[in-house]
């Protein structure tokens, strides 16, 4: 038997793949890993070239001839990485072979005028728009679902938790209605962002491309991206504002994610996932898998937006070091938040709530979750201060005897006459005092999202 220490290693020339996502379950097989692979992004790169030897005027034959050989099935994505090392980005060895792959009239169209930053940012920018797409979709989706379970719990009363203890009763309904306008409100985040087309040439200055500033707004055209006022080399805002709604995806899915994953729990038991996940040594468990994965991702989108603010600061007119650094963290935050998101949206498909044991796990402090209402009540009869002294020495009194406060008040002698042991019980019992939250979660449920771009 070979040991683990002597496990043959794959040699470099043989690990040709690109990364399958082994390390990141629930990435492989979603559409935005898909879209962001490294034939998406090759397949990018020459929709950029070709896009701008329309956007030049290039005759049609040239463009005809140019759109059958730009298909990144007829190029080696390995060969490509290793070659790029020694111009420092793959659009130099892309743009050899593409010009190797055409006739001469054609090849000298292929990147005339251009850098190869013009390239490589509107490929990122194209990866980001189509990576986007499903991003919206899965967050649409996951928003509807929450829009059903808020509608249909919008009074089913659960213990509302501050600082891990039982605070005020609140409602499922109105906890759905929160996660959803996190939802909503990434989605409109990345719905709103302009994606901006490349292009400047060697400095920014449009010299070697006609010096025509029209030329962006042809681009733009010719590629399906936004119009930038500048070419934005060193200004660096359209990839910082989409780390940051990257994150905030993260951060709104996360919030749900975390929120499914307290109780889940064994001991709390409100809420489980519909086809949870197993354990490899213990039959009995069914993990909530889902929710797992969409945390884990929260918890990295952070880290890659705060690159990607850093590589605002680029100096000169072409930076290096900055830029670079944006390549592998921008596709990573698009592959996480579609992973969150494709996450999201089948957990929510099929998240059961548990009405009875939100119910019973209200009961859990005997009436003490109540004791806000109960000081409002009782404060026009005793004073709001006597009230508070009462309620405080009743409610010590009761956790430690493992009573219910309605009991202990009863026997309290400066309870008013008037509040009976049957209207103790009332005013205590937790189900009866959810305040507003049906009609906030009614207010909650008439947002809607913007349109998609």
């Amino acid at each position: 038997m070979t040991s683990p220490e002597s496990s043959p290693v794959p040699s470099v020339s043989s690990a040709r793949e690109a990364d399958t996502g082994l390390l990141a379950p629930g990435r492989p097989g979603t559409p935005v890993a898909a879209a962001t692979g490294d034939l998406a992004l090759l397949q990018a790169l020459l929709d950029a070239e070709t896009a701008l030897t329309a956007a030049l005027g290039a005759p049609h034959p040239v463009r005809a001839t140019l759109a059958r050989a730009a298909r990144a099935e007829r190029f080696d994505p390995y060969d490509l990485a290793t070659r790029a090392h020694d111009g420092g980005n793959p659009v130099i060895p892309l743009v050899a072979d593409l010009r190797a792959a055409v006739d001469e009239d054609t090849a000298a169209w292929v990147h005339r005028g251009a850098t190869s930053q013009d390239i490589l940012d509107t490929a990122l920018m194209l990866l980001a728009r189509r990576a986007r797409t499903h991003l919206l979709a899965d967050l649409d989706t996951t928003a509807a679902h929450l829009h059903a379970l808020a509608h249909t719990h919008r009074a089913t009363p659960m213990a509302g938790r501050t600082l891990t203890q039982h605070a005020v009763p609140t409602t499922f309904g109105l906890k759905a209605a929160g996660w959803r306008h996190l939802v909503l409100d990434a989605r409109d985040r990345l719905a709103g962002l302009r994606l901006p087309v490349q292009l400047g040439g060697a400095a920014g200055t449009l010299a070697a491309l006609g010096a025509d500033p029209a030329l962006l707004a042809r681009y733009a055209e010719a590629t399906g991206l936004d119009t930038p006022l500048l070419p934005w080399h060193v200004l660096r805002t359209p990839v910082a504002e989409l780390g940051a709604a990257l994150a905030l995806t993260g951060g709104a899915l996360g919030k749900l994610a975390a929120d499914v994953l307290l109780l889940t729990r064994t001991e709390t038991g409100e809420l489980s996932e519909g086809t949870g996940g197993a354990s490899s040594a213990m039959p009995h468990k069914s993990n909530p898998v889902r929710a797992t994965l969409v945390a884990a991702t929260a918890r990295q989108l952070p880290y890659h937006a705060a690159q990607l603010y850093g590589s605002l600061v680029a100096e000169d007119e072409r930076p290096a070091g900055a830029w670079h650094a944006e390549w592998q963290t921008l596709r990573e935050a698009l592959r996480l938040a579609g992973t969150a998101a494709h996450e999201a949206a089948a957990l929510t498909a099929d998240l059961r709530a548990h009405p009875a044991r939100m119910r019973a796990n209200l009961g859990l402090t005997g009436g003490l979750i109540a004791s806000e209402h109960l000081l409002a009540a009782l404060a026009p009869h005793t004073g709001r201060a006597a009230a508070r002294t009462l309620l405080t020495a009743a409610s010590r009194t009761a956790r430690a005897q493992d009573r219910s406060l309605a009991d202990v008040l009863a026997e309290h002698p400066s309870t008013p006459a008037e509040f009976t042991p049957q209207l103790l019980k009332h005013l205590l019992d937790p189900a009866a005092h959810t305040g507003a939250a049906p009609a906030l979660t009614d207010r909650a449920l008439r947002r809607t999202a913007l349109d998609t771009p």
